[in-house]
């Protein structure tokens, strides 16, 4: 039986049982319960803290785990990411002080606050910057008001909490993290697993793209299919009407408006959008 981690609370818990449900798959009721087994997927889902899941999945204690990259990074686990989720999305920025007008170079020999100091050394590291990394488990932006620290490197949103400490942001993002699905680093994937991915990549997919139909005249069709040439192809339906004929594509959500706009400009009417509950692709 698979046996797969997810996150008992925090940011991404809600969602890793949503599309988790989304992909076929029972989840706990009683956020109480420990283990859930689905015996009708073979699969047991333990639920436990984010930040230890890495360390059962690299371990092999369990098979597989929903966690965030940042998570993975900070954790140094034997694990790897094999599919991101699209949700719980996170940048991970240095900050200073805003009188000091910091470079990434400025941070050599600086105490650098944080609550991720694997993820933070390994950057700090691979860009060959010596400075004091100091682990805290929450509120890093009054480190540096406390004297605790320089600068801190944390998750960063709007900006806001940092204004509020005195502190701005300087240099290139450190992380951009995300939910992901993560194993164990051995190259073989259990049949079990292949299945989990393949439903949750259907889930994202899903999420991520709808169908659109039209009716276009026969003449403007090449230009049409250009605007929405659909994963592989559009398909292509005749009309009673024998100068028009009738397209679906799938195409990504976000930029549904602007495409009904230039096929409506190109003379294509009857244009209708529909979600995709689930795929395989």
């Amino acid at each position: 039986m698979l046996r797969i981690a997810v996150p008992n609370k925090g940011s991404l818990a809600d969602a890793s049982i949503e599309i988790l449900k989304e992909a076929g798959y029972r989840q706990r009721t009683d956020s109480r319960d420990l283990v859930l087994i689905d015996a009708a997927n073979g699969v047991e889902f333990y639920y436990l803290r984010p930040r230890d899941i890495a360390i059962y999945v690299g371990s092999g204690e369990l098979e597989a785990g929903i966690t965030g990259r940042d998570l993975l990074i900070d954790s140094g686990a034997r694990a790897r990411e094999i599919l991101s989720l699209d949700f719980g999305a996170s940048t991970f920025r240095f900050a200073g002080p805003v009188q000091e007008k910091l470079s990434l170079d400025s941070i050599s020999g600086k105490r650098v606050a944080t609550a991720y100091p694997g993820l933070v050394e390994k950057h700090l590291a691979d860009l060959k910057i010596s400075a004091d990394v100091v682990r805290l488990d929450g509120a890093v932006e009054s480190s540096v008001r406390l004297g605790v620290a320089d600068v801190i490197a944390d998750v960063v949103s709007t900006g806001n909490t940092l204004r509020q400490a005195g502190l701005a942001i300087f240099g290139d993002p450190i992380l951009v993290s995300e939910a992901i699905l993560i194993t164990g680093n051995s190259t073989s994937v259990a049949t079990e697993l292949e299945i989990l991915i393949r439903r949750l990549q259907g889930v994202v997919t899903a999420r991520q793209y709808v169908l659109l139909d039209y009716d276009i005249p026969k003449a403007s069709v090449d230009q049409a299919c250009a605007i929405t040439p659909g994963l592989e192809s559009p398909t292509i339906s005749p009309l009673q009407k024998p100068d028009w004929v009738a397209v679906r594509a799938m195409v990504l959500r976000k930029d549904t408006n602007r495409l009904m706009d230039e096929l409506w400009a190109l003379g294509a009417r009857g244009i209708l959008v529909t979600d995709i509950h689930a795929c395989r692709l």
